[in-house]
């Protein structure tokens, strides 16, 4: 660990879900599990966060939001799917209108199963996201950004072109 170093900030965006892993990491922040233990702060403000929770799968009308919120975060930044929905589409993977997990939006780092996922889960998939931001930050500071850049290309649609 470095010697000066800030709290890990957290957006926490819902895709198309039940709301039921919204409820387990809300139940995160309870005193219970208390994710504040690690020093981890909750903010609506991407431009702030270093580790972006997404919840529920991706469809044609959040994707644009999702790419938004990723593209905003500063570097380095992380991604957690918590659930099978954000996993893989989950039980809505067969809908017409879901196009499947987060990764079909931004790059994953860590996926977090469950259907809800449990509090302890969310944590464990937090703390390893910050394990994952930690060697981020190591390789920009190395001046090693190619490594990054492969790794947070985003994922391409049927019928999209890569940027020039």
């Amino acid at each position: 660990m470095s010697f000066m170093k800030k709290s890990p900030w957290i957006i926490h965006y819902d895709g198309s879900s039940c709301n039921g892993c919204d409820i387990e990491v809300l139940a995160c922040l309870t005193p219970l599990y208390d994710i504040e233990r690690f020093g981890i702060v909750n903010t609506g403000n991407p431009k702030h966060a270093d580790v972006f929770l997404l919840t529920g799968s991706v469809n044609a009308q959040n994707l644009p939001v999702i790419r938004q919120i990723y593209s905003q975060m500063p570097e380095p930044k992380v991604v957690v799917a918590v659930g099978i929905c954000a996993n893989s589409g989950g039980i809505f993977r067969e809908c017409y209108n879901i196009l499947g997990g987060a990764d079909k939006a931004v790059p994953v780092d860590v996926y977090v199963p469950g259907c809800a996922a449990r509090p302890e889960a969310i944590i464990d998939g937090v703390v390893r996201a910050l394990d994952i931001l930690e060697e981020k930050r190591r390789a920009l500071k190395e001046g090693r950004e190619d490594e990054l850049e492969d790794r947070d290309s985003l994922p391409l649609l049927p019928g999209e072109e890569e940027a020039p």
